[in-house]
């Protein structure tokens, strides 16, 4: 899709790292759920689409849902309970002038709401796309209901025009980050915030070039700083790389950063960031030659860490289409800031062939280093604002925002590469196992409204399970975590959903529950259940890393199943397997079972055909799974087969027979004696009416009407041949029979013509020259 010029190649020679030969690219759900309406709470009214914004309200117990042209505050614990709504309708006077902008007025010119932040005066701020012309407001919910306070200010800079260009925003004390684009035509794009000084990006291309917006996330960097650093505010993007010498657009994945005290300069950079640094993702996934794009990113910080053990999770899609493969990589925020703090710059360099090339800077840095908040140093030196920052420094970082040093994931690789479904969001929570280990389970959504739970056990990725949780299939725009509810919410077009962290209930034995390796759940022996770990104060019986299941008691033995077929019938013994990790074999009296013509193992059962008496006894249907411990095999089915005679153990055995008696035979019998009697008694009303001739008074009119042909035969047959010659008027086209009109499908145009000649019964009407009009320029 992007062809590139071997220097380009040579550029992108780090991200040909390759994955260990164990990292399967088909990596698997253990469990597979399809879509049932007990998987989650739906919420979804009718008539409104587009349900991705989402603010979480936990001291009111409120999920507020910003949709199309609407916002709903919904139950926290069951949103499938809706206790307020405003609506937020554009005006017929701007839906026509978004009209007249060339925008589509059924989608494109509504209100999309984009905006859904918590204010400190416990209100929220809303913003909406607004047919184009974005506007915000404030909200507030009191006494069950949700109040607009309309006041309607510039939503320029802070939503997007578009509603469906993405973009990011976060609010840090009551201040709005937003990157989106300025203008109509969303060539402007602009990473600013709003107050309570606007300061904003510049327009350069080195700045900004075409960019994608993911995600913002604030960092407390200046918490119990030794350098009195200052909080930061990251950035998420794709973008066009301005550094690589490609004939045609390459996407990299973007990190960038600004300082929260950032004023902006007094004379340079007026009104600017003068903190704004970036640098390249990496994500290096196998096989590729081209860099991977993140699409979402999510911030686990554990609150008894220094912030910089914290970790940004980030999903990446391919950016051609020859691939499928999807994957999740890993930074340390702390290796994010260093590339930041003492990395070098890169800096543009004419050429002779009249094109810009991008190389390490290795001149002079300017002091204090462009791009650095303002800390303990910058103090000394008397700068204790950026208004203070030397000229000098602010046109460094004006034409040089970008780092040279690419960012690289934990451990350089992926923790998990799938091909499928595409990756779309991503959430982390952090769990405390049944040992006291802490894992960071992924949920992770994709195009087709599924999500994936899955652990990465010491470099291994598992995936405990895929769940459906919209039907018809829809891509998950959005993804929320409450710490109260313990509950994931997730957003599509057509609706919203929530679903637990774990539903350790599909685990129907100790094995299963063992074998599923899921954080979140474990084996109780004292009730017999696999259940969540915060629901029960015993010990359980849980395996993570290894899936050792050897400490599960003996399984009750399943109960045989009684089956009757027909010789030379067929019979089909079901078998789910419990696990898409597992191999299911069948057993017949304890010998195993390969296929066959007559038998033929599938995926959920065994199909027996055209049966014979060497067909029936005990089968049984095993599951295999294989996991680190060892290798578990377990009883899914057993069925005892016999065949169906008469006669047979004493018992007269009846085959299948057609029913003959019973109430809805005697009243089809009841039925067809009605339109009997109906049908006599039309036949008798048609026949006094005159409408059908008796049959003695038949043979006297066709008599006549012999006769009277006769006489008249010949002159007949000369008006049908002067008929016939003559041209046919337009109107009457249809009636021409060369041109197969579809009147008799069933004939061509001689069959037609040999049918008139047995009606009319008169042998001159063959008509050997006659021709037939298959084009109207032959009228």
């Amino acid at each position: 899709m992007h062809p590139l010029l071997p220097l380009c190649v040579f550029w992108l020679l780090p991200l040909a790292l390759t994955l260990e030969e164990d990292s399967s690219l088909d990596c698997v759900p253990r469990r597979s759920v399809p879509y049932h309406r007990d998987n989650a709470h739906l919420f979804h009214e009718e008539g409104v689409f587009n349900y991705s914004t989402m603010l979480l309200r936990e001291d009111l117990d409120l999920l507020l849902l910003g949709a199309r042209e609407a916002v709903y505050a919904l139950d926290l614990n069951d949103i499938s309970k809706k206790l307020a709504s405003v609506k937020w309708e554009v005006t017929q006077q701007q839906k026509d002038e978004c009209k007249n902008k060339g925008k589509d007025p059924e989608t494109e010119c509504k209100n999309y709401i984009r905006i859904l932040h918590q204010t400190e005066d416990n209100k929220m701020y809303v913003c909406g796309t607004n047919a184009f012309d974005p506007e915000c407001d404030y909200m507030s919910y009191s006494k069950g209901k949700l109040t607009l306070e309309k006041k309607g200010e510039d939503g320029k800079g802070k939503c997007p025009f578009d509603p469906f260009q993405r973009y990011a925003s976060i609010m840090v004390e009551n201040n709005l980050y937003s990157a989106t684009s300025m203008n109509f035509l969303g060539s402007e794009p602009v990473l600013m915030r709003s107050s309570p000084v606007s300061i904003r990006t510049e327009f350069k291309s080195s700045w900004l070039h075409e960019p994608n917006f993911v995600s913002m996330a604030q960092m407390p960097e200046s918490y119990l700083s030794e350098e009195g650093d200052d909080d930061k505010v990251y950035l998420f993007f794709s973008e066009s790389a301005v550094e690589c010498d490609c004939y045609n657009k390459l996407l990299v994945s973007r990190v960038a950063r600004v300082c929260k005290g950032d004023l902006g300069g007094r004379r340079t950079l007026q009104k600017k960031w003068t903190s704004f640094l970036k640098a390249r993702l990496d994500c290096p996934v196998l096989e590729s030659q081209l860099p991977y794009i993140i699409q979402d990113t999510y911030r686990s910080c554990d609150p008894q860490k220094h912030w910089k053990d914290c970790l940004f999770y980030a999903v990446f899609t391919p950016q051609s289409d020859t691939s499928d493969l999807s994957a999740v990589c890993a930074y340390r925020v702390s290796d994010i800031s260093k590339v930041f703090a003492e990395g070098k710059y890169k800096t543009a360099v004419p050429v002779e062939t009249s094109f810009v090339k991008w190389v390490m800077y290795s001149g002079e840095v300017p002091v204090p280093r462009p791009g650095a908040c303002i800390d303990n140093e910058a103090r000394k030196a008397g700068i204790t604002q950026t208004l203070d920052i030397p000229d000098q420094t602010l046109q460094f970082i004006k034409d040089k925002p970008l780092m040279d040093q690419a960012i690289q994931p934990i451990g350089e690789r992926p923790l998990l590469v799938r091909r499928g479904a595409t990756f779309t969001r991503i959430i982390v929570n952090r769990v405390q196992a049944a040992g006291g280990e802490m894992y960071h389970v992924m949920f992770i959504g994709t195009e087709e409204g599924t999500m994936l739970k899955a652990v990465n056990y010491d470099g291994e990725m598992f995936i405990i399970e895929e769940v459906q949780l919209f039907q018809p299939p829809e891509p998950i725009k959005i993804l929320k975590f409450s710490n109260v509810t313990g509950q994931l919410y997730a957003g599509s077009d057509y609706g919203a959903a929530q679903t637990p962290l774990a539903t350790c209930g599909r685990s129907l034995s100790c094995m299963d529950c063992v074998l599923a390796r899921d954080p979140y759940c474990g084996w109780d022996k004292a009730v017999g259940k696999c259940v969540f770990l915060s629901s029960s104060q015993r010990e359980l019986i849980q395996s993570l890393k290894e899936g050792d299941a050897s400490l599960c008691p003996d399984a009750d033995p399943v109960k045989p199943m009684n089956r009757s077929i027909w010789p030379g019938g067929n019979l089909k013994l079901r078998c789910p397997s419990p696990s898409n990790l597992a191999k299911t074999s069948w057993e017949r009296h304890g010998s195993p079972l390969t296929t066959s013509t007559r038998l033929q193992l599938l995926r959920d059962g065994l199909l027996i055909l055209n049966a014979t008496d060497s067909d029936t006894g005990r089968y049984r249907c095993l599951s295999v799974e294989l996991s680190k411990a060892d290798e578990y095999t377990t009883t899914v089915a057993e069925y005892q087969v016999s065949m169906a005679t008469a006669g047979s153990g004493g018992r007269s055995v009846i085959p299948p027979q057609a029913r003959m008696d019973g109430p809805s035979v005697a009243g089809l019998q009841v039925v067809v004696g009605l339109l009997l009697v109906s049908l006599l008694a039309l036949l008798g009303w048609n026949f006094y009416k005159g409408h059908l001739p008796l049959p003695w008074n038949c043979r006297k009119k066709n008599r006549e009407q012999s006769q009277e042909t006769h006489e008249q035969g010949g002159l007949n047959a000369s008006v049908k041949y002067q008929d016939a010659l003559r041209p046919a008027p337009a109107e009457d086209k249809p009636l021409v029979l060369g041109a197969n009109n579809g009147r008799n499908n069933n004939h061509t145009g001689e069959e037609a013509v040999a049918f008139s000649v047995e009606e009319n019964d008169n042998p001159q009407a063959t008509l050997p020259s006659l021709q037939y009009i298959d084009d109207e320029s032959d009228i």
